[in-house]
C-alpha cells in the first residue's frame, strides 16, 4: 500500500481573490501516483490542472489539504527545503521551451546535470533524443520540435523522481507531437521515472498507465489504463 503513496494529493481547496471575484479552482482533489507511472490530468481549460501541477510542483500553496511525496508533505517543508524538493526531484517541461539562447544544446542539457547529486549522462540523453547531430547548435538555429527535445534533456538529465509536463505539445504540429509523446514515454520507460503530463488532449490519456479526469476543480474519473496505446500509435 506504501508504494501506492508515492506521490499522494489529499483534499485540495484552492481560490483565487476575494468576495465577488474569488473562484474556486480546486474543490476537494484527491489521487495518488504509483513511482513510474506514466500519469496524465486530463482535462478542458479551466478544470485546475496547471494549478494542480503548481502545488505538486511546490511553486503555489493550497488553501486546504496536502500534498506529499514519498511521505514527505511540503507544507512542511521551509523555503530552502522546497527549493531543494524543485532543484533534486522534479524535472519540468513546458509548453514554452525557455532555453537559454546563448548556450548551445549540449550546455542547455548540462544546465540541468548542474543542478542534481545524480546526473544521468549527458551524452547519453542526447542520444537517446535524437540530438547528436545538433548538440553544437544554438536554440535559434533548432525547430521548435528539435527545442522541446532540449527542454525535456534538460529535465531528465537530472534523473528527476517525477517529470512533470504543462502541455508539452501544445505549441507543435501533429507529427512532432507524437514524436516528443514517443521520447517521452521513452524517458519513463528507461529511466523509470514519475511522468504527470497535463493535457486537454483526449487522444493523449490513451498512452498512460493512469488517468485522472478533472473537471471543474474536482477528479471526475481516476482510471488505470489495462491496454495502452504507445504514443506513436495515438491518433487526433
Amino acid at each position: 500500500m506504501k508504494e501506492k503513496e508515492f506521490l499522494k494529493v489529499s483534499n485540495l481547496f484552492k481560490a483565487f481573490g476575494s468576495g465577488e471575484s474569488r473562484q474556486e479552482v480546486l474543490r476537494g482533489m484527491d489521487f495518488s501516483v504509483v513511482k513510474g507511472e506514466f500519469c496524465v490530468l486530463l482535462g478542458p481549460s479551466g478544470s485546475g490542472k496547471s494549478t494542480l501541477l503548481n502545488i505538486i510542483g511546490g511553486i503555489d500553496t493550497p488553501d486546504e489539504g496536502f500534498v506529499s511525496i514519498n511521505g514527505d508533505k511540503l507544507e512542511e517543508m521551509s523555503e530552502r527545503q522546497l527549493t531543494l524538493y524543485r532543484r533534486k526531484h522534479l524535472g519540468y517541461v513546458f509548453q514554452m521551451y525557455n532555453l537559454i539562447p546563448n548556450l548551445n544544446v549540449k550546455e542547455n542539457i548540462e544546465v540541468g546535470a548542474y543542478l542534481s547529486d545524480q546526473p544521468l549522462d549527458v551524452e547519453e540523453v542526447i542520444e537517446t533524443l535524437g540530438l547528436k547531430d545538433h548538440k553544437y547548435k544554438y536554440p535559434n538555429q533548432l525547430s521548435g520540435g528539435q527545442q522541446q527535445r532540449v527542454s525535456i534533456g534538460r529535465a531528465v538529465v537530472k534523473n528527476p523522481d517525477i517529470l512533470m509536463c504543462d502541455e508539452p505539445t501544445g505549441a507543435l504540429d501533429y507529427k512532432t507531437s507524437k514524436e516528443i509523446l514517443a521520447l517521452i514515454e521513452d524517458c519513463n520507460k528507461k529511466y523509470g521515472t514519475t511522468v504527470i503530463m497535463v493535457t486537454h488532449n483526449e487522444a493523449i490519456k490513451y498512452m498512460a498507465d493512469h488517468v485522472v479526469k478533472l473537471r471543474d476543480g474536482v477528479v471526475r474519473h481516476n482510471d488505470i489504463n489495462e491496454q495502452k496505446l504507445t504514443a506513436l500509435e495515438l491518433d487526433w
